[in-house]
């Protein structure tokens, strides 16, 4: 049995704590704030909750699996969750709007079709096709498996040109997907729409994002009752019953190295705690910003995903109850200097104070400069949201803005964490969970294979792979 310190209580840190306790060791997490959860946070005021991270969840199996690993009762006992459908109804800067189903690329075509014109789902679903071509040569490098010791093939882009007329040249964006092949300012501002909510600038995307929009409208998105805080709750319940030790307001400091080794923690106040394994859940730049991780290994550390993108997040209660044919999410499009908003409007009686009552939700994802007057940028979130909430303004009783400081004083970095994604020369790879420091291990949005819920969870299943594997772990089943 190994003694096995976690930093930080995030989704990915507690995924890989479960399932290493349900492989014998004895596993301490250390969490510098009161609570677990990381970026999966809650808001909660006058009756009514807000989730400030993500909002739905995609490709629940990778929870199933954690659940499933970890205890006797599968997820769905745990929490409630539901498909979200329509998966998402687009208000694009035209006035046209197109309510896309859940998990259906018959569905898809056909209402792109209806919505913007004969052709327009045909350009969309034969988009879909390379798209798949891409996921299938990326899915186990980039989500199954530990990154390789050489990440180089990573490096090159998998996203297929299409096999005919001009369009044969390459693209290298995702922009650039959206102005040669889609052809319609429309489809181009939906699949941008996919790029901003991973984090992304289009512009400087590579073609092989176009997995993210290929993911969520193959395996669906999944809503979980009472905001998806409630699924935290429930993995750091698996936790508690694996007998995972949790203490809380404990920031780590230093991680204690001997012989070349990762030997323990050192714990703010000057505690040290010795152990055979140290997993770091905390956001990875953060880890170098505070020294808790020396910068001096070499031209590959630190390696790290940088995206220089964060969220503001809009919390609005309302008065009036939700009108029976409103749906979950809208995604607002961009009109002259008003961004893209999602607004989500989960019908959850956990979530307002009584059924006379709203909440809503708007986010929206930004360039992480210094100086930006949030106050005004939320002004014109709220304006957007407009266009998705019948008499918004007049329902409005108060709103509360998150911002990306708010949320780097909360979890440790300020940006958002996307999802891996090969080409772009390889610097759209998170740290690999194996660091260069023997013994020291990364889980969670920061790490491989990137950030989103589905995505950290994977990130625990590596780690905890390769702590009870060890060389011989070749990757998720």
């Amino acid at each position: 049995m190994a003694r096995i310190v976690v930093i930080g209580a995030g989704l990915g840190a507690m995924a890989a704590a479960a399932r290493l306790a349900v492989a014998g060791h004895r596993v301490t997490v250390y969490e510098q704030g009161a609570a677990y959860g990381g970026a999966v946070g809650r808001f909660a005021r006058d009756g009514f909750a807000f989730d400030t991270g993500p909002g739905l969840l995609h490709l629940p199996a990778v929870y199933r699996d954690l659940f499933v690993k970890t205890g006797k009762e599968p997820l769905e006992e745990c929490v409630a969750l539901t498909q979200v459908d329509p998966a998402a109804r687009h208000v694009f800067a035209d006035g046209t709007r197109v309510d896309l189903p859940n998990a259906s690329r018959a569905g898809t075509v056909a209402a792109l079709d209806a919505a913007l014109g004969a052709g327009a789902g045909e350009r969309w679903g034969d988009f879909l096709t390379r798209a798949r071509e891409a996921w299938d040569r990326t899915r186990r490098p980039l989500l199954e498996e530990p990154q390789p010791a050489d990440p180089a093939p990573l490096a090159r882009e998998p996203y297929p040109a299409p096999k005919a007329g001009l369009l044969r040249r390459p693209t290298r964006t995702l922009a650039q997907v959206g102005a040669r092949e889609l052809r319609d300012p429309r489809l181009a501002a939906l699949l941008d729409a996919y790029a901003w909510a991973y984090g992304f600038d289009p512009a400087d995307a590579p073609a092989s994002a176009a997995v993210l929009p290929y993911m969520e409208q193959t395996f669906g998105s999944w809503y979980v009752a009472g905001g998806l805080r409630a699924l935290a709750d429930a993995v750091y319940e698996r936790c508690r019953k694996r007998r995972v030790e949790f203490v809380f307001d404990t920031p780590v400091v230093d991680v204690l190295e001997k012989d070349g080794r990762a030997v323990g923690v050192r714990l703010d106040g000057g505690g040290e705690v010795a152990a055979d394994h140290v997993v770091s859940g905390a956001p990875v730049p953060a880890l170098y910003r505070d020294q808790v991780v020396e910068w001096e290994r070499g031209e590959d550390w630190p390696r790290h995903q940088v995206l220089g993108t964060g969220r503001v997040t809009v919390c609005l209660a309302l008065r009036g109850a939700r009108e029976a044919d409103a749906v979950h999410r809208t995604v607002v499009h961009a009109e002259g200097d008003r961004p893209t908003v999602t607004v989500l409007r989960p019908d959850d009686p956990a979530l307002r104070p009584d059924a006379d009552h709203e909440s809503v939700t708007v986010t929206a994802t930004v360039r992480t400069t210094p100086g930006q007057e949030w106050e005004a940028f939320a002004d014109r979130m709220v304006e957007a949201a407009g266009q998705a909430v019948p008499g918004l303004r007049d329902r409005l009783l108060w709103r509360h803005v998150r911002t990306p400081e708010d949320v780097r004083r909360d979890t440790g970095a300020a940006e958002v964490p996307g999802p891996a994604l090969a080409g772009a020369g390889g610097r759209l790879l998170p740290a690999a969970n194996r660091s260069p420091l023997p013994g020291l291990y990364f889980a969670g949005g920061w790490s491989h294979p990137g950030g989103g819920l589905a995505h950290a969870g994977m990130s625990g299943a590596l780690v905890a792979g390769l702590i009870v594997e060890g060389a011989d772990f070749r990757g998720s089943q």
